[in-house]
């Protein structure tokens, strides 16, 4: 799907539980180590078992999810359905409702700050940054901060007072500051910067430039590129590889996926041999391998990271997007967008 077309869609969606705990919709047995996938084109979450890597079961969510986020405590998994306007908590073990929130609009992607008192939301069709106050469990919203044109994808300094945006259309990044809930700066990118990544230290801000096929290195304390690294076509969202080093960044238009060097700050390799529209990415535990949702292709890919190359794919709903794996420590980070 086009990301302009995010802006044509109205409409609303009433979820109620008594839909959602229909019998058969999810299995009750809980497996040791699940994976999460959404299927932003079906309004559901395929539920799989990574040690048999067969999808379990499925069950609904709000219209057009696109990104999740699990709690601090990890205790539940939330999905945002940015065009119901409502987040959906979820067990993370079972993909099981637990509860709903309504009145949180155009919740495109989520993102708790690494003290866990911000949770904020991109709104890519309304143009503009929701940030809420969060208790533990409920959010309070605290300011919608116009942000034209197509806020998409965040990331956050270490000591949570600055929230870095891409603005899709307008082809900027926007820096904003928490405690007063106020626009700091913007600065011109490119043409549909996307994902984001800090670099260790803070040093450099990383950013996949959708429309074009390379990543943008930003000097965001001067406010500069500094280099960009040639990827490939569709330069989206990033994944740490865990070592301490490396980053995967995932390439739709190509379909490939660059592995970036974030010392060198070059790409050391791309993943080929896949399928269409590469999008958000996940680790296995023993970071032996890569998990991919295939936008334009309705699977989940696995990848050998030892081979680079893909060893299976996995059937699921239509525009798989956002994906959690549940033997994760909770994270602050966002799962890609």
């Amino acid at each position: 799907m086009s990301i302009f077309s995010l802006r044509r869609l109205t409409g609303t969606f009433a979820a109620g539980a008594a839909m959602v705990a229909a019998a058969g919709l999810f299995s009750p047995a809980v497996h040791a180590n699940n994976v999460i996938v959404l299927n932003s084109g079906e309004a559901t979450l395929s539920l799989i078992d990574e040690a048999t890597r067969q999808v379990v079961s499925t069950v609904p969510t709000g219209k057009e999810p696109h990104h999740l986020m699990a709690t601090p405590d990890n205790a539940s998994l939330i999905v945002a359905n940015s065009v119901s306007n409502n987040l959906l908590f979820v067990d993370p073990k079972t993909g099981k409702p637990q509860r709903w929130i309504e009145n949180i609009e155009d919740p495109y992607q989520i993102v708790f700050s690494p003290d866990r008192k911000w949770l904020v939301t991109t709104g890519l069709r309304l143009d503009r940054l929701d940030i809420y106050h969060f208790d533990g469990r409920d959010p309070t919203l605290a300011k919608r901060l116009p942000l034209a044109v197509m806020p998409s994808h965040m990331a956050f300094t270490n000591d949570s007072k600055t929230v870095f945006v891409t603005l899709q259309v307008s082809g900027e990044l926007a820096a904003i500051d928490l405690p007063t809930q106020t626009i700091k700066w913007k600065m011109k990118l490119g043409k549909v910067p996307a994902g984001l990544w800090m670099t260790p230290g803070e040093k450099y801000l990383l950013v996949g430039m959708t429309g074009a096929d390379y990543v943008a290195v930003v000097d965001w304390r001067n406010q500069t590129i500094v280099k960009t690294i040639p990827t490939g076509k569709g330069a989206h969202n990033f994944r740490s590889l865990a070592d301490g080093r490396h980053v995967a960044v995932s390439n739709r238009v190509a379909s490939t996926i660059s592995i970036i060097d974030e010392e060198s700050l070059t790409n050391v390799g791309d993943i080929t041999g896949l399928m269409p529209g590469p999008d958000d990415m996940e680790l296995t535990a023993d970071k032996r391998y890569l998990w991919v949702t295939f936008r334009f292709a309705k699977h989940v890919g696995i990848i050998d990271l030892s081979t680079r190359k893909l060893i299976q794919t996995i059937a699921v709903g239509r525009s798989p997007h956002g994906i959690y794996f549940y033997d994760r420590a909770p994270v602050t980070a966002p799962n890609g967008a």
